[in-house]
């Protein structure tokens, strides 16, 4: 049978093969061998085993797959944000983006706590300029929530964003069914607790498949989808009208005489904090080795 994983907790993997409940899942010894880690999202073969549970036999082809949400197969990344408690890094929303980029995957971004942030417009600001959808949303007045659902209707989704930034308030908010446990957030630390322990997806009633994830606070760049130096421009979008016009064919964009993104940036068509996080994250890759590159 074939199937999808639709949620992995302490080594048992369950998947829905469309044949009544979840099937209790272990995944074949070889894999340790091979170094294959089935992942929520992925679809797979699965055979029954003694005792009414199954044997994952093989994993399908992916689309994508991501180490922080570890999930595969994503259309779609909800990068949540929020101006207040705790108040977003645009380096942590780039980070995130240069991956969903590379990794053939759409990109939404939710400025959560829409009540609480004063009409703040920092974020607004930064990634009006990029193409992604910013929505701006709060679960407690319903701002921005039937937007949301519109964005990722019959679309398989992640919601990621630091702890505290109200993931799971936003997917009870969407589907009020799901009753994902929530947390206050410390006033002291400027951060919730993880309410959600595990990966697993849900569905939601307009054909969307959600996945709730553990939130993160920091990424670690040698654990993402690793980039070339030369290709990180291409993972900002908006750096693209501006990229063949430079006066050097091997322009890095950072500070060189005749760069057509650095005039770009002056002349307003590209925020300094998205060409801020650029330069951070090429100093970040120039440094990796070709053998680090290769499966």
């Amino acid at each position: 049978m074939t199937g999808t994983i639709f949620k992995a907790l302490s080594g048992f993997y369950y998947v829905e093969t469309g044949d009544g409940p979840p099937l209790e899942c272990r995944a074949r010894g070889k894999f340790r061998l091979d170094g294959t880690h089935p992942l929520v999202g992925d679809r797979v073969e699965v055979a029954k085993a003694e005792g009414g549970r199954g044997v994952i036999q093989r994993v399908l082809p992916r689309k994508n797959a991501f180490v922080r949400p570890p999930v595969a197969n994503l259309d779609l990344l909800i990068i949540m944000a929020a101006e207040v408690n705790p108040v977003s890094d645009p380096f942590l929303i780039d980070r995130v983006t240069t991956v969903a980029e590379v990794s053939d995957c759409g990109v939404v971004i939710c400025v959560n706590k829409a009540d609480l942030d004063g009409g703040a417009v920092r974020l607004l600001d930064i990634y009006k300029t990029t193409g992604y959808p910013v929505i701006r949303t709060s679960a407690v007045t319903g701002e921005g929530i039937d937007a949301l659902r519109q964005a990722v209707k019959g679309k398989v989704c992640s919601f990621v964003g630091n702890s505290g930034v109200g993931k799971s308030s936003i997917l009870n908010a969407l589907e009020p069914g799901f009753q994902i446990r929530t947390a206050e957030v410390s006033q002291k630390l400027g951060r919730g607790r993880h309410t959600t322990r595990h990966v697993e997806l849900f569905h939601l009633s307009n054909g969307a498949v959600l996945a709730d994830t553990p939130g993160f606070s920091s990424f670690d760049t040698e654990r993402m989808t690793v980039i070339r130096k030369e290709e990180l421009q291409y993972a900002f979008r908006e750096f693209a009208p501006f990229l063949n016009r430079c006066r050097f064919h091997d322009c890095a964009h950072v500070k060189e005489t005749g760069c057509a993104v650095l005039e770009a940036v002056s002349e307003g068509h590209i925020h300094p904090s998205r060409h801020a996080s650029y330069c951070r994250l090429y100093e970040s890759v120039k440094e990796i080795k070709e053998w680090e590159l290769k499966d």
